[in-house]
């Protein structure tokens, strides 16, 4: 009965280990560089680039299922072509699939997006994670593909971690207050991502908070939950700047929602008042 996570070692992939520790459920995870905690999960070094390599892991492992949030970034051989070749993996063997995408199959143009709406990257990495959720769905239609936002919590994320960076004065920079989209609790994700692998459920799922923040805005209620001076952090504009990507961004996560128990919490909720 034990679930393979693939990308283990990452900041969702930790979480989700962490939870299968505390239910006692059985689990193994992947590493490319650097295995994670070892009391949290049998780690396996994995290439997901080498098709060969990922069947022969599923078949030494034998998991009941695989949770891909596994990301190469805007390398397509990793995000696009190793999804794939985790999708035909899967398919072949019989294995229930769980694949994690974002919400960067989105171009912005038209703000809030649901389950229905066709992917339309404007970015590399958009392009590849759009790619790799059709080649899921075809290779594996019985497969789970959750699409997510911005993953905040514990101190741990990127995002806190910036906005303490700029705080602190050891990165440069500014955080953008055109750039917007719906954060989600780490903790939030990785109990949602679990009940649709225990369950049958099939096709695109939405995972994000219902609260739209601009990263400026999510970087202001870090630093006040953390005790910080706001007021100093550093604001700016990704339209008068080059750096690519869409600017607004809102999974609308409602009819996903309904169909699962966990509750997924907006940040202005799981920040408030010292919150995690």
């Amino acid at each position: 009965m034990t679930v393979l996570i693939i990308g283990g070692s990452g900041f969702l992939g930790t979480e989700l280990l962490r939870q299968a520790r505390a239910e006692g459920w059985p689990a193994a995870a992947t590493f490319h560089s650097r295995p994670g905690d070892p009391a949290l999960a049998a780690w396996h070094r994995l290439d997901v680039r080498d098709p060969a390599q990922v069947e022969a892991l599923l078949k030494a492992v034998a998991p009941r299922a695989v949770i891909d949030v596994t990301s190469g970034g805007a390398d397509w051989k990793v995000t696009a072509d190793g999804s794939v070749h985790i999708a035909m993996a899967t398919a072949k063997l019989g294995t229930r699939l769980v694949h994690v995408s974002s919400d960067a199959v989105f171009s912005g143009r038209r703000v809030h997006y649901d389950e229905t709406c066709d992917p339309d990257p404007i970015t590399p990495y958009g392009a590849a994670k759009a790619a790799a959720e059709t080649a899921v769905r075809l290779l594996s239609p019985d497969a789970a593909v959750a699409r997510t936002s911005l993953i905040v919590g514990n101190g741990r994320s990127d995002h806190e971690r910036l906005a303490h960076a700029l705080l602190a004065g050891t990165r440069q920079g500014v955080l953008f207050t055109d750039d917007v989209r719906c954060p989600v609790h780490v903790a939030d994700l990785a109990a949602a991502l679990w009940e649709l692998t225990r369950s049958d459920a099939a096709g695109l799922f939405h995972l994000a908070g219902p609260d739209a923040l601009s990263r400026y805005d999510l970087g202001v209620h870090v630093a006040r939950r953390d005790g910080l001076d706001a007021s100093r952090l550093p604001a700016g504009r990704r339209a008068d700047t080059r750096v690519p990507g869409p600017l607004d961004v809102r999974l609308d996560s409602r009819a996903t929602q309904r169909r699962l128990n966990t509750r997924l919490r907006g940040a202005l909720e799981f920040l408030e008042d010292g919150g995690s």
